[in-house]
């Protein structure tokens, strides 16, 4: 059974910045100066365990009452398992309780019809961020 661990900003972030570490810098190439942002101590991040092993984190960024998810990352061997499903419905539900009204994400594009299978909309142009093409996304209460 997994656990979920949910944590303000300047809490300890290390095994969030671990998984990020692992999924962004070693496999997708992103440099560690474009993963490693100040937003993190505003955000509300969420930490998945398998027993006490860290598998996967995400975060929740709030702009008024919208809000935007970012840095999802679920470890390699846990993908394909609804690890990564399960956690943007937390993410969804944590940010719908917190009062946003809409939710935007900035997905890479081969995630966009895992996005679309949640209920966001994708918009406006194909950007890249880190090397890797993006596409926004938003999904409304």
């Amino acid at each position: 059974m997994f656990k979920v661990i949910w944590k303000a900003g300047d809490d300890d972030l290390r095994d969030a910045h671990e998984i990020r570490k692992m999924v962004f810098i070693e496999e997708q190439n992103v440099p560690e100066e474009v993963e490693r942002d100040k937003l993190d101590v505003s955000s509300t991040h969420i930490i998945f365990y398998n027993d006490d092993v860290p598998i996967a984190t995400g975060r929740i960024i709030f702009r008024g009452d919208s809000c935007s998810l970012g840095r999802i990352a679920v470890i390699k061997e846990y993908r394909g398992k609804n690890i990564g499903k399960m956690l943007v419905e937390n993410l969804v539900k944590k940010s719908f309780e917190l009062g946003a009204h809409e939710i935007h994400i900035h997905a890479q594009k081969h995630a966009e019809r895992f996005y679309e299978r949640l209920n966001f909309t994708p918009y406006g142009e194909l950007f890249y961020e880190g090397g890797i093409p993006h596409v926004s996304m938003v999904l409304r209460k």
